[in-house]
């Protein structure tokens, strides 16, 4: 039963003392079969009706609107006043059809039109008996459908379960009625006076809170017991809606009486524990006094602990601002003010901890021992900011861990991939709900130290959102001399972290913030050479995954050829990360056999690599030798590391038009117009025609053209390609090269240097060509890893030619001009 349709009850319920209204009352057996056998016409106006079926008996006020609608109610009220009312199936079609409304429906009798103060028209109709759609006869000016009308089938006299549906029925209504708060009380009067049970089953189903397409399944519904069970089932399930939203009203109801009922027993109990003595409140408080006098902490500090106390006493402890100012006052108390440990001095053995946890790294290491040294002599020296700036799996991380072990620190690790919202580096306000200290002050509150190592993980991907921009905060962070005076936003206090050593970790440097990056001292770990990498193996991963998975090292030996084996063909990195994943994967598979009692090699051979770890997935680089005219061996820089490069220049009848492929960027395409450029202009000093360059098209590509590339450093290995490619010399066997070039020729430095020559030399190249200013490069380097290599410094392009091209042309030369 729902609010829809509230002015039917009116209709019966209307005073019968006031003359202006017609009172209508309840139908009867008698009066319904009187409504039921009338004469119906076998052709009817259709009045399509929205969102409302009209049953049988039923008395509905309809409002009128559309033009057809007026015309056929006028029209229709003048002479029989009989009309076909039919529900649409769409409420939103303006003119419906044959096609937009149902096909069964109510013939239906005008009882009265009124005309509304608004100049509307409303009609008040009763519903006779039902009737289904045969044909249309015509749509305008109304539609006028031909029809035939359908019979109740009524169950037997006397049947039991058709007279306990009605009364259900009865009941369920009586029910809803009083459970909404949308019906008035009066419809109950309604339902209760109908004697006749087709009437009450109509006059329900017209009046429940149904969708309209509901509702006409009723209406379609011959049987009336099949009519009665179908309503019962949809009253039933309002009837469980009504009773839930009762039961949620109730308890919202019983749970504020319940919180005021709290508050007057707090009140109560606070009042009996201040005559007895024994507040808990005051204990709290005396409790924070307590552990306030054992802190360092300064007189700043100190008195905003005693005002903040001074509050907390006049707070009532059942509000939401006692907990929070709880928390606050307990922050204080757990942050280590002034609290340090004591630094290790001996320099000796740090660098023994340091040498023992992580192979090379020289360059770090040195720094801190300096560090060391300085605070040893000194006394006091404002801790460093170090940046370790390198590709993944090279040890930045685990570095900060062995430094705080070295030198008797603690250890904090924070990791700033993804941070977005200031708020985690400078903390709320403590007035916001669920307020917390920035990261750095929960951390050190952690640690119970105020000058640990700290690693900040990850600073080249601090994001920046809306929310602020985390890169800024830390540049107070971060500053040497500002970072004595950091202020958090929770504490509202200023904290000195400049006896914190900060150590951040970056694969990249070009999305870290310049002014943070001017802050810190950029230390470069770059990638292991193949012996670095074996002698990792052999002193930490090996070690580690045997211990990890329960093997023995007298189970096993791993040669260093295999080592090698590994590292050349199931890993390409800088670091040792994908190393040691392929370690543990060994370490596992022997683990297997030694539970299962399976006999094996103690010795690693790589046919028993391969049967662990599949074929190789990587090939090495080989130079390809000089057998063909534009085809050079450069040098590159990647992130996992150095590579070699071929750079192959063709030629081909035209107009001199040049053409560059394999996934370039723009750096590197300019390189080779440079390198086009001054071949044109120095042509002479190749012998060349300066009309040949009008005769050919040229074309420079670099292979593997799904990796992407760029960058200058490939400017002297095009220009060379081109030269051989015109000159049809060959290139000097076993040469690779990497440098800038200019338009004048000039050769200029470029980075990655030791990464190149480690990939130089695994690819077997004996001779490299550099730029002059790249010398100081090679210095740096431990002789053991440029053993067998040749160097050559040029400061001039024709330096390069002179060297990498030979006199001797290759096989089947072609005629240039």
């Amino acid at each position: 039963m729902g609010k829809k349709n509230h002015d039917d009850y009116q209709l019966y319920l209307s005073d019968p003392m006031n003359n202006d209204t017609d009172f209508i009352p309840l139908i009867s057996d008698e009066e319904e079969d009187v409504i039921i056998n009338a004469d119906v016409p076998d052709t009817l106006p259709i009045l399509p009706l929205k969102n409302t079926v009209l049953f049988p008996g039923v008395v509905l006020p309809i409002t009128v609107g559309r033009e057809k609608s007026l015309n056929l109610v006028k029209e229709a009220y003048k002479k029989e006043k009989i009309i076909g009312t039919v529900c649409q199936r769409d409420p939103e079609t303006d003119d419906p059809s044959l096609e937009d409304i149902y096909e069964v429906g109510t013939v239906a009798q005008i009882l009265k039109i009124l005309e509304m103060p608004d100049g509307g028209t409303s009609i008040i109709i009763q519903g006779k008996r039902r009737f289904r759609i045969n044909e249309m006869v015509k749509p305008d000016p109304y539609l006028v459908a031909n029809i035939s009308t359908l019979d109740e089938v009524k169950p037997k006299s006397g049947d039991q379960e058709y007279e306990a549906l009605v009364g259900s029925l009865k009941d369920i209504s009586l029910k809803i009625i009083k459970l909404s708060s949308n019906i008035p009380v009066e419809a109950s009067f309604a339902v209760k006076n109908i004697e006749s049970s087709t009437f009450l089953i109509n006059f329900i189903s017209s009046n429940s809170d149904m969708e309209p397409e509901d509702k006409q399944k009723l209406l379609n519904e011959d049987n009336l017991k099949k009519r009665a069970k179908n309503l019962l089932e949809h009253l039933v399930k309002e009837v469980q809606m009504l009773e839930l939203k009762s039961d949620i009203q109730a308890k919202a109801k019983m749970d504020i009486e319940q919180q005021q009922r709290e508050y007057l027993l707090h009140q109560q109990m606070k009042t009996i524990q201040d005559e007895l003595g024994g507040n808990p409140m005051e204990q709290e408080i005396e409790e924070l006094k307590k552990k306030a006098r054992k802190k360092k902490w300064n007189k700043e500090v100190e008195e905003t602990f005693q005002k903040e106390v001074e509050k907390l006493h006049r707070l009532n402890p059942s509000t939401g601002e006692y907990s929070v100012q709880v928390n606050y006052l307990q922050t204080l108390l757990e942050l280590p003010w002034n609290e340090y440990t004591k630094d290790s001095f001996d320099l000796k053995k740090a660098g023994r901890v340091l040498d023992k946890d992580h192979y090379g790294l020289e360059k770090v290491k040195d720094r801190i021992l300096e560090h060391l040294a300085v605070l040893k002599l000194k006394g006091d020296l404002k801790a460093p900011i170090l940046c370790l700036y390198g590709p993944p799996g090279v040890g930045k991380t685990s570095l900060g861990k062995s430094i705080a072990r070295a030198i008797g620190r603690k250890y904090i690790r924070m990791s700033l991939g993804g941070l977005h919202d200031e708020a985690e580096i400078r903390g709320h306000r403590k007035t916001y709900i669920g307020a917390m200290p920035g990261r750095i002050v929960q951390n050190l509150k952690k640690v119970k130290s105020s000058n640990p190592v700290f690693v900040l993980d990850e600073i080249d991907k601090v994001g920046r959102s809306f929310q602020g921009d985390p890169a800024s905060a830390l540049l107070e962070v971060l500053d040497p001399e500002q970072n004595a005076n950091f202020y958090d936003n929770f504490l509202e206090l200023e904290y000195d972290l400049s006896n914190i050593l900060f150590i951040a970790t970056a694969n990249t440097l070009d999305t870290i913030h310049p002014a943070l990056r001017d802050r810190m001292e950029i230390i470069d770990v770059s990638g292991y050479i193949m012996e670095e990498k074996v002698q990792i193996a052999k002193r930490h991963l090996i070690p580690k995954q045997l211990a990890d998975h329960g093997v023995k090292s007298s189970q096993v030996t791993f040669s260093k050829s295999i080592l090698e084996h590994v590292i050349e063909h199931y890993t390409r990195e800088s670091g040792v990360r994908a190393l040691d994943k392929n370690l543990a994967k060994i370490a596992r598979n022997l683990a297997k056999r030694i539970a299962l009692g399976e006999s094996f090699a103690k010795g690693l051979t790589k046919e028993s690599i391969h049967e662990i770890l599949g074929l190789p997935r990587f090939i090495k680089d080989r130079y390809q030798g000089n057998e063909y005219a534009g085809v050079v061996t450069g040098l590159a820089w990647t992130a996992v590391g150095g590579d070699i490069l071929f750079v192959e220049t063709s030629l081909s009848a035209g107009k001199g038009k040049l053409t560059i492929t394999g996934n370039l960027g723009e750096v590197m395409k300019e390189s080779g117009i440079i390198a086009l450029e001054y071949l044109k202009a120095h042509a002479s000093y190749l012998g060349l025609s300066p009309d040949v360059f009008d005769q050919w098209n040229y074309h420079i590509h670099v292979p593997e053209g799904a990796i992407p590339k760029d960058g200058p450093s490939a400017g002297i290995t095009m220009l060379t390609s081109l030269a051989s490619a015109f000159t049809q010399r060959k290139v000097k066997k076993g040469v690779a090269m990497t440098g800038e070039i200019t338009l004048r020729g000039k050769v200029l430095p470029v980075g990655g240097i030791k990464e190149k020559i480690l990939a130089a030399k695994r690819a077997g190249i004996r001779d490299i060509i550099l730029s002059k200013e790249n010398e100081k490069d090679i210095v740096e380097i431990k002789d053991m890893y440029i053993k067998g290599l040749n160097f050559h410094y040029v400061e001039d392009i024709k330096q390069v030619l002179d060297f990498a091209l030979l006199k001797d042309k290759v096989k089947d030369a072609v005629k240039i001009a």
